[in-house]
């Protein structure tokens, strides 16, 4: 037996480097088979530290492997090892048997790698709150964290937004005198980022030695709060005092930065900066810059750096689609959509919510349905936001039954859902149905907020009737919305559609901080009451009151002068516009229309064409507006010659606008035209434009009773049709012209 020991000494050597070398390469399957090549009669391997390996290769095989292992260590006495023991909590850890891990734990003499072991375990395989729990108990029993532990715990409260935990452990470890350490430093900045940035920049200004990850810490958290200029400053600051070199993380959160203050010149020299430090190849980064120049509005730039992106993941097709989405590119963004798919890239619930708005711009009902089909397909109908969304596209695409089908089978209704369906039914001219829905709403205590009101407001201002008018009012007040000056505006313009024009006013007197929005508001409200002298004297009272009117706001006056037929205050307005830049606002595309039909109305069809001639001269181009006023007025007035031109070019500029066609048609009939009447009306056929009728509405003891010409549906109709006749009667209408107006 003496002689035969050589050899087997001399395996075990063997076995031992084999090990070793394996262990340093990260073959694990080799360490456990060297392992297993050891477990022969009379041989036992006596070195510890090997046990180290073996259990790590088992971390990476399998818990079974692991747990075969420690039974023969238990069986071989090795326990007692205190090394060994922690190999064994930590390859239960990284297996997930946390149970295990505890039951040695408790069996073992503990060491500060016991500790560390227990506490980093349970912040990667566990909970953070556990995590935090074990660090508690470790410094009871007298445990001293290395600097990974601490950074693991100061992440912990970071994720956790701790303010009271995060300064504790601040306290313990500047107690420990680990504060001067640049990591932990750097780990602390990034906690109080999150939780406080008051107490971020103080710390900031205590580190002697920032680097890199310093400044991008305090440069990603002034950019989170919301204070992007702050973030751009530092950034400036970094480049020029400091001459440190940003890196990835820092270019992203700057980029971002520059997104959400539309500072494209910044954005343009961080790009510059990209492309010559080799950046671009970065995803995070590319998609970081698609998204700073969709926001700045440079959607062609975006489509650039997208093209040249070395590779692309389904957040890149999502930047650029909802880049398109947001500067209005709508069918741009539906095609790039139809190239994510051929590119086969799978949407997930951004990409469908970006093109949900397509469909709602476009009115793509189709569309929406295809959507709607793949949300159920990839079990996306748990995801509240994309089911508003649906909800909210079909509304907009008059199909409010689909959209009720859908809010009607939501298991849960947040505000959200309930505040798209009372919008929905508003949109499609069901007001009442809108209302209910807010009652049932309050019926399952859900409260509203602000943007609830002001849909409530606006089934009222659509239903027009006064006494449900007063209701949301009162309700407003009641809730305290109505001291908020976007409702305090929609309370007023409410009931200046109910022709309530008084109580418009005094809503209008009870804003305490009046906007240009408010002021627009009562402006327009007196312009559509027939009051455009009223209009022009409150302009005069803005600008007393230091209130810059804008655009909305003169676009105001003159349809209020175009309607109570102002036609000398109308053009003196629009000419201080074009001589002075009155208020600092050129007159765009909508003024022009409105001075248009302002000529119209007036009969001066001759003048108004001769505007439209001019707008080329600002660098305009008239629109569908101006074209259907000079059209209407060409009806009027009876001016076939002028008319047949505003014909073609108000259907060619808005081809699904029922009135152009209608109007063209009558206009063609008073001329004899009755084939091109015929043809008119047969357009509207083949092109499937929806006809919306025009109809009246009369107050009667606070309630609207509207009529629609030609409608036999209401229950007075009879009475109605004798009091239409007696009325024509006394206007003295022969029967042509009742034909003329009922067409």
């Amino acid at each position: 037996m003496r002689f035969r020991s050589v050899p087997v000494v001399a395996k075990l050597t063997n076995w031992n480097s084999r090990i070793q070398e394996s262990s340093h390469i990260r073959k694990w399957q080799e360490v456990f088979n060297v392992y297993c090549g050891t477990q022969n009669p009379g041989v036992r391997l006596t070195d510890p530290s090997l046990f180290a390996n073996i259990l790590k290769a088992c971390s990476n095989l399998s818990l079974g492997h692991g747990t075969s292992i420690h039974a023969c260590l238990i069986k071989q006495g090795f326990q007692s090892f205190t090394s060994i023991e922690n190999s064994t909590i930590d390859f239960y850890m990284k297996r997930g048997a946390l149970d295990s891990a505890l039951r040695v734990f408790n069996c073992m003499s503990r060491d500060s790698v016991s500790w560390n072991i227990m506490i980093h375990g349970h912040f990667t395989q566990g909970t953070s709150e556990e995590g935090l729990w074990w660090f508690m108990q470790a410094r009871v029993a007298g445990f001293e964290p290395n600097i990974s532990t601490l950074v693991l715990i100061i992440r912990a409260c970071r994720s956790h937004r701790s303010k009271r935990e995060g300064p504790k452990i601040h306290a313990y470890v500047i107690r420990s005198g680990f504060c001067a350490i640049t990591s932990v430093q750097n780990s602390f900045l990034s906690m109080y980022a999150d939780i406080d940035m008051g107490f971020a920049q103080t710390l900031f200004d205590e580190i002697s030695e920032k680097d890199v990850i310093s400044w991008s810490a305090m440069i990603g958290g002034y950019m989170q709060s919301g204070n992007s200029q702050v973030a751009l400053l530092l950034f400036r600051e970094m480049l020029s005092t400091a001459r440190i070199e940003p890196d990835g993380i820092t270019t992203v959160s700057v980029l971002k930065a520059c997104a959400h203050v539309g500072e494209i010149g910044m954005g343009l020299l961080v790009h510059g900066f990209v492309t010559v430090r080799g950046f671009e190849d970065d995803l995070f980064v590319g998609n970081s810059l698609v998204d700073m120049y969709s926001e700045c509005n440079d959607a062609d730039s975006a489509l650039k750096v997208f093209n040249e992106m070395p590779q692309k993941n389904v957040i890149s097709w999502n930047s650029i689609l909802s880049g398109f989405v947001h500067n209005e590119r709508y069918l741009e963004a539906t095609s790039l959509f139809h190239s994510m798919i051929n590119a086969g890239v799978e949407a997930d619930e951004v990409t469908l919510g970006n093109l949900l708005q397509t469909s709602k711009y476009l009115l793509d009902l189709f569309q929406c349905k295809l959507i709607h089909s793949i949300t159920i397909r990839n079990a996306y109908e748990s995801n509240e936001l994309l089911v508003n969304s649906l909800i909210d596209a079909y509304a907009k695409c008059a199909r409010i039954e689909l959209a009720w089908k859908l809010f009607a089978r939501m298991k849960r209704r947040d505000m959200i859902s309930w505040n798209v369906m009372i919008a929905g039914f508003t949109h499609c001219g069901k007001p009442e149905k809108a209302l209910a829905i807010f009652q049932e709403m309050n019926i399952a205590q859900v409260q509203p907020n602000a943007i609830v009101m002001l849909n409530v407001l606006e089934a009222c201002s659509v239903w027009a009737e006064l006494k449900r008018s007063k209701w949301a009012h009162a309700y407003a007040i009641r809730t305290g919305f109505a001291s908020e000056v976007a409702v305090g505006t929609s309370i007023l313009n409410m009931y200046s559609k109910c022709g309530a024009i008084e109580a418009s006013r005094k809503a209008f007197d009870q804003i305490t901080e009046k906007n240009v929005v408010s002021w627009s508001a009562m402006i327009s409200a007196y312009g559509i009451n027939g009051l455009p002298r009223d209009a022009l004297l409150l302009l005069s009272q803005m600008k007393l009151n230091d209130q810059k009117p804008n655009a909305v706001t003169i676009l105001s006056v003159l349809a209020a002068c175009s309607h109570g037929g102002l036609v000398e205050e109308g053009l003196s307005l629009f000419k201080q516009m074009v001589q002075e830049q009155a208020h600092g606002i050129g007159p765009g595309p909508e003024h022009y229309s409105c001075v248009v039909d302002l000529l119209s109305r007036s009969g001066m069809l001759e003048g108004a064409r001769n505007l439209i001639r001019r707008m080329p001269e600002q660098g305009l181009t008239a629109n569908a507006n101006a074209w259907g006023a000079l059209l209407s007025a060409s009806k009027s007035y009876q001016n076939s010659e002028i008319g047949a031109n505003a014909i073609s070019r108000a259907i060619e500029l808005d081809p699904s606008n029922s009135a152009s066609y209608i109007v063209a048609s009558g206009l063609y009939a008073l001329g004899g035209s009755w084939v091109n009447a015929a043809n008119m009306r047969q357009l509207v056929r083949e092109r499937g434009v929806m006809v919306m009728p025009g109809y009246s509405l009369v107050h009667v003891n606070d309630k609207a009773a509207r009529f629609v010409a030609g409608d036999s549906s209401h229950m007075r109709c009879v009475e109605i049709f004798r009091s239409v006749e007696a009325l024509h009667r006394c206007m003295k209408m022969d029967e042509r012209n009742y034909a003329s107006v009922c067409l």
